[in-house]
C-alpha cells in the first residue's frame, strides 16, 4: 500500500472514530497532496508525499513558535496535535551519528573542502536524508565541518 493510500485509509478510520483533530490534520495533508498533483499534473510517489509532509511539519513547528511567542497556548496546542498526526507518516529519523556518517561520505564523494562546496553537499544529501533528518540541522552540521 502506498503512503497516499494509507493516508486515505487513515482519514476514513478517523471519520468513523469521530477523531476531529486527527481528521482535520489528515484532510489538510490530503489537500496539500492533491494541490501538488493538480499543479504539476503528476501522481505523487511516496518520496514526494514525504516531502509534502515534511513541509507541513516545518510549517506547524514555525506556527507553534509564533503562537507561543504571542501567548496563544490554545492555538499552539492544536498545532502540536497536528504535528503528532503528521509525524506518524514520517519514516524513523536518523541519529546524529548516522547523519555525521552521511555527511562524511558526501564530503569524500564530492571532495568538498570549504564553505563554497556547501551547495554540492546539500544537493547530494537532500534526497538521501529528506524526511529522515531536519535539513536545517544537517546544513548547520555541514557548515561546522567545512569551517574546520
Amino acid at each position: 500500500m502506498s503512503l497516499k493510500e494509507r493516508i486515505t485509509e487513515d482519514m476514513k478510520a478517523a471519520m468513523r472514530a469521530k477523531e476531529t483533530v486527527r481528521l482535520s490534520a489528515i484532510r489538510l495533508l490530503l489537500a496539500a497532496i492533491k494541490q501538488k498533483e493538480v499543479d504539476e499534473r503528476i501522481a505523487l510517489d511516496d518520496a514526494m508525499t514525504l516531502a509534502i509532509i515534511d513541509k507541513l511539519l516545518k510549517q506547524r513547528r514555525d506556527s507553534v513558535a509564533q503562537y507561543e511567542a504571542a501567548k496563544r497556548e490554545d492555538l499552539a496546542s492544536i498545532e502540536r496535535q497536528e504535528i503528532e498526526v503528521l509525524t506518524a507518516y514520517m519514516p524513523a529519523g536518523l541519529s546524529a551519528e548516522e547523519i555525521d556518517v552521511a555527511i562524511q561520505a558526501a564530503i569524500a564523494e564530492t571532495g568538498a573542502t570549504g564553505p563554497a562546496d556547501m551547495g554540492k553537499l546539500m544537493a547530494l544529501l537532500k534526497p538521501k536524508l529528506a524526511g529522515r533528518a531536519d535539513m536545517a540541522q544537517v546544513s548547520a552540521k555541514i557548515k561546522a565541518v567545512l569551517a574546520k
